[in-house]
């Protein structure tokens, strides 16, 4: 009888454990376990097309992530799509010439914003514009454009 209710025991702290790490791998996958996110300083990037790109996804120079998108929203003026990233503090030495672009991990992968400083030895204010972005591929355009020329020339 003694043995059978420490089978019990034992096979719900596994079932605990194994809540908890689905819960932890949860947060990790959705990009909500950065809680702490240190504040930062906000850059703004207006691009023609964000294809996938969504609010919390990282932006990166050289592959090391140094902030994220805040908020998404589209210019009544310009119709296009206005980007807020959040830049955390220690990487307040961006160049005024540094380009933004929308990247993919892997094939169909998650979006992301990629930053190529540049060579200007001015630095990127707070609530500054990053002048030189480049929009999404999106794949559907890109095999629609394909198919088109296929059959233009036949």
């Amino acid at each position: 009888m003694q043995s059978s209710r420490l089978i019990e025991i034992w096979v719900g702290l596994f079932a605990v454990l194994g809540l908890v790490a689905l819960f932890v791998l949860s947060m990790r996958v959705s990009n909500l376990s950065d809680f702490n996110e240190p504040d930062g300083y906000p850059l703004t990037a207006y691009f023609q097309n964000i294809g996938g790109l969504k609010v919390k996804a990282p932006v990166t120079v050289a592959g090391v992530r140094i902030g994220r998108v805040t908020a998404i929203e589209l210019d009544p003026d310009s119709f296009s799509a206005k980007v807020t990233l959040m830049i955390r503090p220690e990487f307040n030495q961006l160049p005024e010439d540094t380009s933004a672009a929308i990247l993919t991990s892997g094939l169909l992968g998650e979006q992301y914003i990629g930053l190529e400083p540049g060579g200007s030895d001015e630095y990127l204010k707070p609530g500054q514009r990053i002048e030189y972005t480049q929009s999404a591929l999106v794949l559907e355009n890109i095999i629609g454009q394909f198919l088109y020329n296929m059959a233009a020339g036949d």
